[in-house]
């Protein structure tokens, strides 16, 4: 009888325990999508400290391709640091601010040495000229990563609360992974 009873403690620990593993401790870090102002999650991106990724979005006025570069910090925050566009017009920088570079090239402006710092950002899927794009890998470049359409995942003039946090088991099984 003790033995029974001594072993149905050891299940119920052990079970105890797949369940706090599964539902509350950190499993990986990802570049979570919310839908709004909700905690409806999306999407994610599995990402890490240091990674990069880029937002690509077309100019609803100008119709060339807007590339916003981004990292994770440390402290899982997200940190811009380039911004490249062909023209400049509504929404488009004139000039770089005191520490920042301005360069011309190849046919593009480029302000390097961003210092822009988000915990979290609020993000737009074109609807009128619905073509961004999302591209992650070791360089963070078009041809050296990967890349997403976000009509793939998300409807055109959607919006979402974007930040990087740990995932639960649960929530990387039960979410939508971001994936070429």
């Amino acid at each position: 009888m003790k033995r029974k009873l001594f072993a149905s403690s050891i299940i119920f620990v052990l079970c105890a325990a797949l369940v706090t593993v599964t539902f509350k401790l950190p499993f990986i870090t990802a570049l979570v999508f919310y839908k709004e102002n909700t905690e409806q999650m999306n999407a994610f991106l599995p990402i890490e400290k240091g990674e990069v990724f880029q937002i690509i979005f077309t100019h609803s006025i100008h119709l060339t391709d807007v590339v916003e570069k981004y990292k994770i910090t440390d402290d899982l925050g997200i940190e811009q640091f380039e911004i490249i566009y062909e023209h400049f017009g509504i929404g488009m920088p004139s000039n770089a601010q005191e520490g920042e570079e301005f360069v011309y090239e190849d046919g593009k402006y480029h302000i390097k040495n961003l210092n822009n710092y988000f915990p979290s950002m609020n993000i737009r899927n074109g609807k009128t000229v619905s073509e961004n794009r999302l591209v992650w890998g070791t360089a963070g470049e078009p041809d050296d990563g990967h890349m997403i359409w976000f009509n793939q995942y998300f409807k055109p003039g959607a919006w979402f609360h974007i930040e990087v946090e740990k995932l639960t088991l649960w929530e990387y099984w039960k979410g939508v992974r971001i994936h070429e």
